[in-house]
């Protein structure tokens, strides 16, 4: 081989390499700047997710779970969307009281009807559970599961919300979204276990969270099979069936799901056992709290508070060592900047 030929030969390779440089800079770089949780900062919170969700799922390590174990839960108010100043699901009962009180003309008269006709929320609160059940009863029962669904989607796709003036639907949390991908893209089932009426949030869930409906699990009343018309239907009736909340999350997860999970998700007092319970599990195991810290872009709230009251679980949350967000200071973000 010649002088010139060798010169020319060293030049492809040279040719070769940077073209290989060139090409593998761009996956490298996308690499680098590939971020599960984008709506997270940097700390403590988002560290113990990506550490807990990397060891459950390295095939061979010492914490691998496999697919079928993987099951994650999530509350539902306060935790994926917000829930001050009132309960959505309250908020839709007192609209569906306002819509039917024509029909009801004794309303004026009876409380804690004749308060929300008044518009007095106050003294709508004041009547504590057995008033909420009142409201609940009057206005989710006496109609078909598809009717009850369809009303619940129409209401949604109207209702603001009093305060930031955009749909509830639009006011699910950006980070607790991207967590829901992050944790389905690793091969976790996620479910919501809520306090919140089921047949309230399946109608949107799959949309909103990507939960179908039955990966929803929640408190309901008694349905009636009956014949309307010659078809057949399923009538919602004024009775309680199953209050899912506080030490009823546990019995619901056994009852529904089957399997303990792996990782629970919530925000209040509300979901103290079902953390305690999945949190007891053998193996890895993970529990979060959402705690409200942000009064700027959010609501700030804890201790005191008659709606999403975090006092006991959060006291807890520092003894087993389960994750506490800190809303103000572990998000980038609150709110979609976009409709989900």
């Amino acid at each position: 081989m010649n002088q010139l030929s060798r010169i020319h030969l060293i030049g492809y390779g040279y040719r070769i390499i940077l073209w290989l440089l060139l090409l593998s800079f761009p996956m490298a770089a996308h690499a680098r700047t590939t971020d599960p949780l984008p709506s997270w900062n940097s700390g403590p919170a988002k560290t113990a997710i990506v550490k807990f969700v990397k060891e459950t799922t390295q095939k061979g390590g010492r914490h691998f779970m496999t697919p079928a174990k993987r099951i994650a839960v999530f509350d539902n108010d306060g935790t994926l969307w917000s829930e001050q100043p009132l309960y959505v699901q309250l908020a839709f009962a007192l609209d569906r009281v306002k819509a039917l009180s024509p029909q009801h003309p004794e309303w004026r008269d009876t409380e804690p009807f004749k308060s929300v006709l008044d518009g007095d929320l106050k003294a709508v609160m004041a009547g504590g559970e057995r008033a909420l059940l009142e409201l609940i009863m009057a206005s989710h029962a006496g109609m078909t599961t598809e009717e009850f669904a369809q009303i619940v989607k129409d209401w949604l796709a109207e209702a603001k919300h009093p305060e930031y003036n955009r749909r509830y639907t639009e006011l699910v949390y950006q980070p607790m979204l991207e967590l829901l991908v992050y944790l389905r893209g690793k091969g976790f089932k996620t479910y919501i276990l809520s306090g919140g009426g089921i047949e309230f949030m399946r109608p949107w869930t799959e949309k909103v969270y990507g939960i179908p409906p039955e990966q929803v699990i929640g408190s309901s009343i008694k349905t009636k099979f009956e014949f309307q018309g010659g078809k057949p239907v399923l009538m919602r009736l004024p009775e309680v069936d199953f209050i899912d909340d506080k030490d009823g999350k546990p019995v619901a997860i056994t009852k529904f799901i089957g399997h303990r999970p792996i990782a629970a998700f919530g925000n209040s007092d509300g979901d103290l056992q079902m953390l305690q319970w999945t949190t007891a599990g053998d193996g890895p195991r993970f529990g979060l709290l959402v705690h409200h810290t942000d009064d700027k872009r959010e609501t700030a709230y804890d201790r005191q508070s008659s709606i999403g009251r975090l006092d006991k679980a959060l006291d807890e949350a520092g003894q087993k060592g389960w994750t506490v967000v800190d809303m103000k200071k572990d998000w980038k973000r609150i709110f979609p900047l976009k409709k989900p």
